[in-house]
């Protein structure tokens, strides 16, 4: 499932104006008798570029926290990979 949460125009190192979609995933996982949700991210560009991240966390406030971190910083599909490194 995919629940969409913002989206935001910015514009890049030469000015050009860029619109990112940002999407929360939510996978189901069963372990032994629970069922757990699992977080994790997409960014999706007006141009087509797309990156998705899933299952980076089960914790909501953790994925609420890098949400707003990419939103707020305007992260596009090209650097989702390099902040989730660093925010882990």
């Amino acid at each position: 499932m995919e629940i969409k949460v913002a989206t935001r125009q910015c514009r890049d190192q030469a000015g050009v104006p860029r619109q990112f979609h940002y999407f929360l995933t939510v996978d189901e996982e069963e372990a032994s008798r629970l069922l757990c949700e699992n977080y994790g991210v997409r960014i999706a560009e007006d141009s087509g570029d797309n990156a998705v991240i899933p299952a980076i966390t089960t914790s909501a406030a953790r994925i609420d926290e890098l949400m707003t971190l990419l939103v707020d910083h305007c992260v596009g599909p090209a650097g989702l990979a390099d902040v989730v490194a660093d925010w882990l």
